[in-house]
């Protein structure tokens, strides 16, 4: 069987996520500077693998002063830990459009293994004559398993920052 290699389409796609700020709003982020690589039999992504990275140093949250501080060793520690990395173990199909992505995601040096659930959007043609497809990725982390751990503690109770990390990844994969 023949092997398909996709790339993220960047101007399509988007590595988002949400983490609580003080207990009750959440703040949004992404990142903006990543690849990946995704290798399927043909146009069957079952069993596919999946290859991807971030520059932790384009996370944007829509504030300098935060950004800045989620790169220091507080947090990512972008002086020493540049990248993120996802390396796919397996990509199951439990029903007509859902998949289980399971794998190995790297964050600060620690290593986690992680599964994820996965929407199928479909596969389509672009009006150049290009073969896409989109998955979305929703999953949740804790950051306290990467060594993300700073925090404030409020003078009414409670912390500052959330564990929980939910994600909201938009991927278009453009056909090789």
């Amino acid at each position: 069987m023949a092997t398909t290699k996709w790339t993220i389409d960047p101007t399509h796609s988007e590595i988002g996520f949400k983490v609580k700020h003080m207990m009750f709003t959440n703040v949004s982020g992404r990142f903006n500077v990543y690849e990946g690589t995704v290798t399927t039999e043909d146009d069957s992504f079952e069993n596919a693998q999946i290859d991807f990275k971030a520059a932790v140093n384009s996370i944007d949250t829509n504030n300098n002063d935060r950004d800045n501080h989620l790169k220091s060793a507080d947090f990512f520690d972008v002086e020493n830990h540049s990248h993120l990395t996802f390396q796919s173990t397996g990509f199951k199909k439990i029903e007509e459009n859902e998949y289980e992505l399971s794998g190995k995601l790297t964050i600060k040096g620690v290593e986690k293994d992680v599964k994820f659930p996965v929407e199928f959007s479909g596969l389509m043609t672009d009006p150049w004559g290009n073969t896409k497809v989109g998955l979305n990725i929703l999953g949740k982390i804790n950051r306290k398993d990467w060594g993300l751990n700073w925090n404030s503690a409020l003078e009414t109770g409670g912390v500052l920052v959330g564990d929980e990390i939910k994600m909201n990844i938009e991927l278009q994969l453009a056909k090789q």
